[in-house]
């Protein structure tokens, strides 16, 4: 092959890889979505920031601990 043949199919690559490029922005663009959605007030939850109860603990591990009762390994 030539140096212009090569050229030429150098070219032709790139102008396949740019078409290509533009559908898949085309692409994305159709299936994103256009705005994101604020969140639904109703569904925010208030917190207390009264303790909790401390028999939810009762019979938790402390984390790489093991349990209370109990010397770690």
């Amino acid at each position: 092959m030539s140096l212009q043949d090569d050229l030429t199919a150098v070219r032709r690559n790139l102008n396949d890889l740019i078409r290509s490029v533009e559908r898949l922005e085309q692409d994305v663009a159709r299936q994103a979505p256009t705005a994101p959605k604020a969140p639904d007030a109703s569904r925010m939850v208030s917190i207390p920031d009264t303790p909790y109860d401390n028999a939810l603990w009762t019979d938790t591990d402390d984390e790489g601990l093991g349990a209370r009762d109990r010397r770690a390994p």
